[in-house]
């Protein structure tokens, strides 16, 4: 518990996990498991059960980040960086109102940019320097599971209903969030949602080194992030349509 409150720009080297090591296995096991039974479990509830499971993530996903915001403080750690602008902290404020007010929009959001952003999180975590006796890896660890989790339950239980006629509109949003969110990075000296530049390990870094500028992957990665989450969906409709008109 010695570094229990460090954070990675406190905590001496050698004491993080490395990628797919047991230890990061075992959080993405845990994320599959969560997303394999609350989705089950979500499928099973009445109208109003499933408007308190709503509830119950919007309220964990916001202790979870007040929980990071209190320890950085009493660790006398906080720094701008670690404000709530990042594209998976600003997701849990849309989950919390679309807890209270589901709607498409917000729906489509959630399963087109919040899904994949929150998985690739936990994929390829940022807090490896960190070992699991530390409140930022315990936070990061268990705030995107909750990030993933809660739009795939809502869609295996049919309450979100992704269509392609939606991404333009989410695309849309996406932008509009960016514009708040680039002016606060020139203001603070930040770099979120990635805005400023690409550190290493992220996507985006391989075009930043390749054509100078690491925003010219955004559409590239936009268009893999569409395709995988929607093309699977659309072909497996398909095969059912056929199955039954067979």
């Amino acid at each position: 518990m010695q570094y229990f409150l460090s954070t990675a720009e406190t905590i001496p080297d050698g004491m993080g996990f490395s990628l797919f090591s047991p230890l990061h296995l075992a959080w993405l096991l845990l994320f599959l498991a969560a997303a394999v039974f609350c989705s089950l479990l979500h499928r099973r509830l009445s109208p109003a059960d499933r408007k308190r499971a709503r509830y119950l993530f919007a309220v964990l996903l916001i202790a979870d980040e007040l929980f990071k915001v209190v320890c950085l403080l009493i660790g006398g750690n906080f720094l701008y960086g670690y404000l709530p602008f990042h594209l998976c902290s600003i997701n849990i404020f849309l989950i919390a109102i679309h807890a209270v007010r589901p709607c498409r929009l917000l729906g489509s959001f959630l399963y087109t940019v919040c899904i994949p952003a929150a998985a690739a999180a936990l994929l390829f975590p940022t807090w490896t320097s960190l070992p699991l006796c530390n409140f930022m890896h315990l936070h990061s660890s268990t705030i995107h599971i909750l990030l993933a989790v809660y739009p795939i339950m809502l869609t295996a239980g049919g309450d979100i209903r992704p269509q392609l006629r939606d991404i333009p509109r989410c695309l849309a949003f996406l932008a509009l969030l960016a514009v708040p969110v680039y002016a606060i990075n020139l203001l603070l000296g930040t770099n979120f949602m990635f805005l400023m530049y690409a550190p290493k390990g992220n996507p985006l870094y391989w075009f930043g080194q390749t054509f100078g500028n690491h925003l010219i992957g955004y559409p590239f990665l936009i268009a893999a992030v569409v395709a995988l989450m929607f093309l699977p969906p659309a072909l497996l409709r398909r095969l059912r349509r056929a199955k039954v008109s067979g």
